[in-house]
């Protein structure tokens, strides 16, 4: 077991103690990725890492033993197709010291009938949790190596941003462009995970994608991009406009501009997260857009592209140093265009931390 996979089990279990806990069932997929640094092939088979407060087992399908034990050298209970898993959860959980365990914490991610099985071998008055008193919490503070691959990463989708600008023009739909962008992200290794270019009215729908629509000159065009390397994404949004900018469209972007900078300098440990959402809101509701800013300010990321902390209106996240998340107000007038912009941030003691070197200007393409 290597020292980082130490350190977070040991973290996980003061988290345990504090809150009472007797078990914590992680399936595969990205807590267990936070945890151990892999995860097993998903499957239908049930697959669980069992962590007690003194040891932890592998509930293993014999399919996957091999190839898992390359990974981890944790304990196995594991179980054919012939035999079913029932009795190697019951042997995990007896050598565990888990088979009563008062309080167990579910891997909210996990497929339902692989909760219900474990539950269905607990006592029927074990009380039932999620995630985010324990690793959850312990995921949204990230780790000097974390923030080092994000930095990377948003490095990497700042020069895929830089590639859609100087290849936006009119004539080219917005899926030629979206192939740029993810051939930029191939090219420094990066595997391309969303590509949102909208242009003119379709820059109005905030999760467009990209279409065969022609980009024409005098359209506004939201540029949404993310990538992956190395286990961590990017999230960048900036705009573009192709020769001039449609009517009305300065004075909407220096209110997201305004907006960004609210909830920037709202951001601060200690406060909750609805507080960043609330002085994003205020300025484009000030400015008499409140009904065209039609989501949440932000959303955590880490392993996953979107995790928490949510900064949402009725998040009572109490926002800590080491916290990633992005913001990313916006403005969607039907039928005309769209603003979004984005920013991931790392908070500091003394605020965020902007993960890009990106301005968030408009880049104006040349005709």
């Amino acid at each position: 077991m290597n020292e980082q996979t130490k350190m977070r089990l040991a973290a996980l279990r003061t988290r345990m103690k504090e809150t009472g806990t007797g078990l914590i069932a992680v399936a595969p997929g990205s807590h267990m990725d936070w945890v151990l640094g892999f995860h097993p092939h998903p499957d239908e088979r049930p697959c669980l890492l069992l962590i007690a407060p003194e040891r932890e087992a592998f509930l293993m399908p014999a399919l996957n033993a091999e190839g898992t034990r390359e990974h981890t050298d944790i304990d196995f209970y594991s179980w054919s197709d012939a035999e079913g898993p029932v009795l190697a959860l019951k042997a995990a959980l007896a050598a565990l010291g888990a088979a009563e365990p008062g309080r167990v914490v579910l891997d909210e991610t996990m497929r339902a009938d692989f909760a219900l099985l474990l539950l269905d071998n607990l006592p029927e008055d074990t009380a039932r949790d999620f995630t985010p008193g324990t690793l959850g919490a312990l995921r949204m503070r990230k780790d000097r190596s974390e923030y080092e691959l994000l930095k990377m990463n948003a490095a990497i989708a700042d020069r895929a941003m830089q590639a859609a600008f100087s290849t936006v023009r009119p004539g080219m739909t917005e899926k030629e462009l979206a192939a740029e962008i993810r051939a930029h992200f191939s090219s420094e290794g990066a595997a391309p995970a969303f590509w949102i270019v909208g242009s003119g009215g379709n820059g109005a729908f905030p999760h467009h994608s990209a279409s065969d629509r022609v980009i024409e000159e005098g359209d506004a065009v939201v540029i949404d991009i993310g990538g992956r390397k190395q286990g961590f994404p990017s999230d960048i949004t900036r705009m573009a406009v192709v020769g001039r900018a449609p009517e009305g469209y300065g004075q909407i972007h220096t209110i997201v501009e305004k907006a960004v900078q609210a909830a920037m300098k709202a951001a601060r440990p200690g406060v909750p997260a609805k507080e960043v959402d609330a002085a994003a809101r205020k300025v484009i509701a000030d400015a008499g857009y409140g009904e065209y800013f039609v989501h949440r300010t932000g959303h955590g990321m880490g392993i996953d592209g979107h995790e928490p902390p949510y900064i949402t209106a009725t998040s009572e996240t109490i926002l800590e140093e080491g916290m990633v998340f992005s913001i990313e107000p916006g403005i969607y007038l039907p039928g005309r265009f769209g603003i979004r912009l984005e920013d991931i941030v790392i908070l500091r003691a003394d605020g965020p931390e902007i993960l890009s070197s990106l301005p968030r200007e408009v880049y104006v393409a040349k005709v």
